[in-house]
């Protein structure tokens, strides 16, 4: 029985719970061997929501309408604004957006399109693919119906078996979501990858539940029921992770770690090899 679960997350809507296992296991049995433990691949489960985002099958004649800058909306904007902002500050071959082009007009979407396709993070990115991941990180918050079945797919894995569970990029803000909603079984173990759970304003106030006043002027997110331990990893240069430091947000619980994955910060492999993810997974299975 599987004893890790794994959350993909945005982009892999052309993909499955087989193809993403044939992915994520090599690397994650590479990350553990330094901490001692040998994964069999029969523990490790992927499971799948993208295809919640996948367009349906259907007769030749016009296809799904192209998303256009002009289509975005203000959260769309802003995170888009936001992952500007994070790759001047991490890049120096990008151009920093000015306070003339933070506005959500068709023309300030161009210029971040463009800035971010000469960015080191993005590289090789088209814009078609971009400003999809854009859209489904707008879909999972706006549309309930995905969101909700996101979660009860991440939900229907998480056995008493599993002890472990990784999450990925939006894939974490599914994870943290489902584990809110669990009343009993208990998890070792939360991995968080290149996660954007920090954000304040585009993520962080919108999660569910809601993040609660603190007393310090500020929130405090809740913390996911029945998790012992959390342990988040970023790339310093990773632009969708935001917030690096989850503590901020999430209480002192969450441990915290910062690692190179060379020029494809985001990639969930150099995570999932990261000695760093091998010793919190192996902790996590005791």
């Amino acid at each position: 029985m599987p004893r890790i679960v794994c959350v993909h997350g945005v982009g892999q809507q052309r993909k499955g719970s087989q193809t993403l296992h044939t992915e994520w296991f090599p690397a994650m049995a590479d990350g553990c061997l330094p901490a001692g433990t040998r994964l069999d691949s029969t523990e490790v489960e992927c499971v799948f929501y993208g295809g919640l985002f996948r367009p349906t099958g259907r007769a030749l004649g016009p296809g799904e309408p192209i998303i256009r800058p002009e289509d975005l909306d203000e959260v769309e904007v802003a995170l888009l604004q936001a992952w500007w902002t994070e790759a001047a500050r991490v890049d120096g071959a990008v151009v920093p957006p000015d306070t003339e082009t933070l506005a959500a007009t068709p023309r300030s979407v161009q210029r971040a399109l463009r800035a971010l396709s000469g960015s080191r993070f993005f590289a090789g990115l088209a814009e078609r693919a971009l400003l999809s991941d854009l859209r489904q990180v707008r879909r999972y918050f706006r549309e309930p119906e995905i969101r909700q079945a996101a979660q009860a797919i991440v939900a229907g894995a998480l056995t008493r078996d599993v002890r472990v569970v990784v999450a990925h990029s939006l894939g974490s803000v599914v994870a943290y979501e489902a584990l809110c909603a669990q009343t009993a079984d208990s998890v070792e173990m939360l991995v968080t990858l290149g996660s954007p759970l920090g954000i304040r304003n585009l993520i962080f106030d919108r999660l569910q539940p809601q993040p609660q006043p603190d007393g310090l002027d500020g929130l405090r997110g809740t913390w996911p029921t029945g998790v012992q331990s959390w342990v988040n990893i970023a790339d310093e240069r990773d632009v969708v992770a935001l917030e690096k430091d989850l503590r901020s947000r999430f209480g002192p619980g969450v441990d915290g770690f910062l690692v190179d994955n060379g020029a494809t910060a985001h990639d969930v492999r150099p995570y999932l090899t990261a000695p760093e993810t091998g010793r919190a997974v192996s902790q996590g299975l005791g």
